[in-house]
């Protein structure tokens, strides 16, 4: 069942979940004096106007018009009820998802790709530089850019770069240039791979190539595809359109399920109905992790770099430390070692559950799911589908009808290599050590209490 939100439904504002979470958020912390950032400092990194939007304490932040026409490209994106997928189940239990893979990028990702690329023409910038895990990240930048005549520069993790051709090629169709990471060009790149001419790369490093590259060019500035506030605020436009969706068919959710990498996608998804349930409304928010990147439920709280080479501003978050460097598994948007700040801070407040699964057991999922239901979803997605199939097997266990919602956050149909390699049985599960975890760790900076 297919639940449409007419074009003049579509939200014209993006929910800012700051004002109404129960104490105000970390600051970020200036490495070097150990105080709180101020906006001097993000200036050659960010434009002013996403810097506000990071510290805004607004509880709507309007849309401008330009972003609004190029959403109307795919957005309002369709809920589906699940019906056929619920009855291969056998489970009482109502099952709804959310299609983001309808975006010219195919994934969620250009909520936020479209903003940002806007806000960097308004600033009076000629090109953005940023990094991207699997591929989707800089496609939808790279889509972005291309909309409102910007030059981007993509910097992609090595072990995807191979993996994942495709998503190569659509960065460079739209104009973007993609280097793998590390790479020489950078001096981070050039020292890592001195030490290891085969390395993997991670997000971590990939970051600091980003921002190794903008930071010098006065008329370039770095994005990030998730984990900071503008960025979460840009995807809640996929909740808000939920709302009303769901309520177009008379339904509540009782549990809302997403996959966190980052957190953007989770956080659009989810942040609008957190309010509910600090009304009293009965809603459980899952966030889905893999277990070879337990950032949430292995690392601590607490204040760390976004990349590796110690560059960023200090960010209190759940974190695995930040030259951490994950296995290749295929769902490359999930190998990041930290997690977006306002994540972090409502699954340490409880009002978020986060569990850790093997890359196995989500692929078995998300091919039902497609026998199904029809759609390849991507591996990072899969992870969703996985625990949204146990809750629905719980509900029929139990035998109460619960509505459960997830985020379909992006289709697979550049992963299927994955598929190729679960199917032939050649996919393995790994959990990362815990003496890995705790070797990471001991490297986390010390940051007085604020």
């Amino acid at each position: 069942m297919r639940i449409e939100l007419p074009k003049d439904e579509m939200p014209r504002q993006w929910y800012n979940i700051i004002p109404d979470l129960p104490s105000p958020p970390a600051p970020p912390i200036h490495p070097g004096r150990m105080e709180p950032c101020t906006p001097d400092d993000l200036v050659d990194v960010f434009p002013m106007s996403l810097i506000e939007q990071d510290v805004s304490d607004k509880p709507w932040i309007d849309i401008p018009e330009p972003i609004l026409d190029l959403y109307a490209q795919w957005r309002p994106t369709p809920l589906y009820r699940a019906v056929r997928w619920e009855q291969a189940l056998g489970t009482p239990a109502k099952i709804y998802y959310k299609w983001e893979g309808v975006s010219p990028a195919g994934s969620h990702k250009p909520n936020t790709a479209v903003a940002q690329a806007y806000y960097n023409k308004q600033a009076g910038m000629k090109r953005i530089a940023t990094e991207t895990g699997a591929g989707q990240w800089g496609s939808a930048l790279s889509y972005g850019c291309a909309m409102f005549g910007l030059g981007c520069t993509v910097y992609m993790v090595g072990v995807s770069y191979d993996q994942k051709p495709y998503r190569r090629l659509m960065m460079e169709t739209w104009g973007a240039t993609c280097y793998r990471s590390p790479n020489q060009r950078t001096q981070i790149g050039k020292r890592l791979l001195a030490e290891r001419p085969d390395h993997p790369g991670s997000l971590g490093i990939a970051i600091s190539e980003a921002l190794e590259d903008a930071v010098p060019d006065p008329e370039c500035r770095y994005s990030l595809g998730s984990v900071l506030n503008h960025v979460l605020l840009h995807q809640t436009i996929n909740g808000l359109e939920c709302k009303k969706q769901l309520a177009m068919v008379g339904d509540e959710p009782d549990v809302i399920i997403g996959c966190i990498g980052g957190g953007s996608n989770y956080a659009g998804h989810c942040f609008p109905f957190v309010p509910d349930k600090a009304a009293g409304k009965d809603i459980r928010f899952i966030a889905v992790e893999p277990q070879s990147c337990p950032s949430t439920t292995k690392g601590p709280y607490r204040y760390d770099f976004g990349d590796t080479a110690q560059t960023t501003p200090l960010l209190k978050m759940h974190t695995l430390g930040h030259d951490f460097v994950p296995p290749g598994i295929h769902a490359g948007g999930l190998r990041y070692h930290g997690m977006a700040p306002l994540v972090s801070q409502l699954i340490k407040e409880g009002i978020m559950e986060s569990v850790a699964v093997p890359q196995t057991k989500c692929f078995e999922s998300a091919v039902g799911f497609a026998r199904a239901e029809g759609w390849i979803v991507a591996p990072e997605t899969a992870h969703a589908v996985y625990v949204t199939e146990q809750e629905a097997l719980k509900a029929k266990e139990e035998g109460v009808e619960r509505v459960i919602m997830f985020n379909n956050s992006g289709h697979g149909y550049f992963d299927l290599a994955a598929y190729e390699a679960f199917l032939s049985g050649k996919l393995a599960d790994y959990e990362y050590p815990v003496e890995e975890v705790q070797r990471a760790l001991s490297v986390l900076p010390e940051v007085p209490e604020q």
